[in-house]
C-alpha cells in the first residue's frame, strides 16, 4: 500500500519531520510516499494561504493520480480537503479532520493547542466545517513570535506542554490534540507530561488512510461528492486541467 503524504507547505523541513512521524505508526506493508509543495509559502497560516495550498494540493494529486492508494493532506486546516474528496478516486484524509476524529473516540471533548495566535481563526472555522463546534473544548494558542518554523516545536515544548494542562484545567477537555505542521511529532515526547491523551495530527492521519485504503470504499456516485461533469479549463497546471476534463 502507498500513502501519498501531501505537505502543501513548501518547506521541506516540515515534510521530514511529518515523514519522521508517520513511519512509526504504519504497518509493515504500507509505504509513506511524501510530496512538498513545488510553489506557494513556507507555512500557511492565513486562509488567503490556505486558499493558494488548497489548489496546489489538487494539482500535486494529479500530477500523482495512479500512483497511491490514499493521501494525506498534511496541514492542520486541511486546505483543499473537500475539493479533493469530490474529484479524485482514492480516499483523501485531511489531518485536522483525522485528529479530531481520533480524538472524539476518547472523549467527549478535545481541546486544540498550537504555537501562534495568527493560526487561531483558521483553525475555528477549520473545526466548524467539519461539525465539531460541539466537540471542541476551545483553541489555545501561544503568544509571541518564534525563531524558526522548522525548530519551533524543541523551542516551545515547555510552553506547549503548561498550555496544553491549562487548557484541560480551564475547559476540562478530556483529550488534547497539538496542531499544526510543524508540531509533528511532539505528541510522542511530551505525552508523560501532559494529564489526558494526546493526539499526534499526523499519525492520526496516516492510520486513518491506511484504513479507509484497506476497507476499499467505492468513489461517490451521486450526490455532492460524486466527480462532476468534465469541464475545459483554461491556465491550470497540465494534470489538473486533464483531471478536471475527466480525461484523467
Amino acid at each position: 500500500m502507498k500513502i501519498l503524504l501531501l505537505n502543501p507547505n513548501t518547506s521541506e523541513s516540515l515534510t521530514t519531520r511529518l515523514l519522521a512521524a508517520a513511519v512509526q505508526v504504519v504497518g509493515p506493508d504500507t509505504q509513506i510516499v511524501p510530496a512538498t509543495a513545488p510553489r506557494g509559502v513556507p507555512y500557511i497560516s492565513t486562509r488567503a494561504e490556505a486558499q493558494i495550498g488548497g489548489a496546489i494540493a489538487l494539482e500535486m494529486l494529479a500530477e500523482r493520480a495512479g500512483s497511491y492508494d490514499a493521501a494525506v493532506i498534511a496541514a492542520f486546516g486541511d486546505p483543499g480537503l473537500f475539493a479533493a474528496r469530490e474529484l479524485f478516486e482514492v480516499p483523501v484524509v485531511g489531518m485536522a479532520e483525522a485528529a479530531m476524529l481520533t480524538a472524539c473516540m476518547l472523549g467527549r471533548r478535545f481541546a486544540i493547542v498550537t504555537f501562534a495566535s495568527a493560526l487561531g481563526p483558521w483553525y475555528q472555522e477549520c473545526v466548524e466545517m467539519h461539525g465539531m463546534a460541539d466537540r471542541c473544548a476551545g483553541i489555545r494558542m501561544l503568544d509571541g513570535a518564534f525563531r524558526s518554523i522548522s525548530d519551533v516545536q524543541e523551542e516551545k515544548e515547555e510552553l506547549l506542554v503548561a498550555l496544553a494542562n491549562e487548557a484541560v484545567a480551564s475547559t476540562q477537555a478530556d483529550v488534547v490534540i497539538l496542531a499544526g505542521a510543524p508540531l509533528a511529532g511532539l505528541a510522542a515526547k511530551v505525552r508523560e507530561r501532559i494529564l489526558v491523551p494526546v493526539i499526534d495530527q499526523v499519525q492520526a492521519a496516516v492510520k486513518q488512510a491506511e484504513t479507509l485504503a484497506l476497507l476499499r470504499p467505492l468513489k461517490a456516485r451521486t450526490g455532492s461528492f460524486a466527480r462532476p461533469a468534465g469541464k475545459e479549463s483554461v491556465g491550470l497546471a497540465g494534470p489538473l486541467a486533464e483531471w478536471i476534463a475527466r480525461r484523467g
